[in-house]
């Protein structure tokens, strides 16, 4: 009996061998401020900041073929916007142990739009207009100066830099953003979360509209930020500081804490 048993592992290991991986790589050379645009069907992306004009995109794989019946990759240019897309065949099977990441290295001061349908998202740096969707996956996104839009189906999310525009949303999950010195409301700030806790940490002297609300939890707000109006336990309106456009931040259930920086 140990001897069948030891020869069907033996023919288990030979039919499932170990998980290939294969890699791509691009660079794209432009003269003025990047536009880069990611579209995947299910993959991690990542992007980091560096020097010079160029943008350098690897997209690695794990138990995926590059190849046209499995993953393939379109990378096109004009003028200074650059366009990748990932995709995954229709019918898939057996997707265990398999992986796919995107990485990105680019300018710094540059715009910027991913959308995966299943993957986590990382974004580290930039300074532009950045827009990050993922359909199931966190979002971290950290070092960033201008305007942020942010939205998952299902995970949590974690921003910090300087913005003029801040657009959060998560379907399930805890969002925590931090609002650095030089933050303004130039339009209504939102943060929204079906099912989960909310932090916000805003610096001295951000004016605003406020109005939070949740479902089923408490509000707290530090009083070093100067919020006046009516508050409630389940929710709070009135002028944030010196007053302003709306920054509004909802959660279904979950507790919302507003700090100073």
């Amino acid at each position: 009996m140990r001897v069948a048993w030891l020869a069907g592992l033996a023919l288990v290991t030979l039919v499932a061998p170990p998980a290939r991986g294969e890699e791509w790589t691009h660079q794209y050379t432009v003269k003025g401020r990047p536009d880069v645009h990611v579209k995947a069907d299910d993959a991690s992306v990542r992007v980091e900041t560096g020097a010079g004009s160029a943008i350098d995109a690897r997209v690695t794989t794990k138990g995926w073929r590059i190849a046209p019946e499995e993953v393939t990759i379109t990378g096109s240019q004009t003028g200074d916007r650059v366009d990748i897309e990932v995709k995954l065949p229709k019918e898939r099977s057996g997707t265990g142990n398999r992986s796919i990441e995107v990485v990105l290295r680019m300018p710094k001061e540059a715009d910027l739009e991913v959308r995966t349908g299943d993957g986590s998202i990382t974004v580290d740096g930039l300074q532009g207009e950045i827009i990050l969707h993922t359909g199931d996956g966190s979002i971290r996104a950290t070092g960033l100066s201008g305007r942020l839009k942010a939205d998952t189906g299902d995970g949590s999310m974690t921003v910090r830099g300087r913005f003029d525009v801040l657009d959060l949303r998560t379907g399930d999950g805890s969002i925590t953003a931090a609002a650095e010195a030089g933050s303004k409301v130039e339009s209504a700030w939102s943060l929204r979360s079906g099912d989960g806790s909310i932090t916000l940490h805003l610096p001295e002297g951000l004016g605003a509209d406020l109005d939070a609300q949740t479902g089923d939890g408490s509000i707290s707000v530090d009083k070093s930020l100067g919020v006046s109006g009516t508050i409630r336990e389940h929710s709070v309106r009135g002028p944030l500081g010196p007053g302003g456009l709306p920054l509004q931040i909802y959660t279904g259930d979950g507790s919302i804490r507003l700090s100073g920086l």
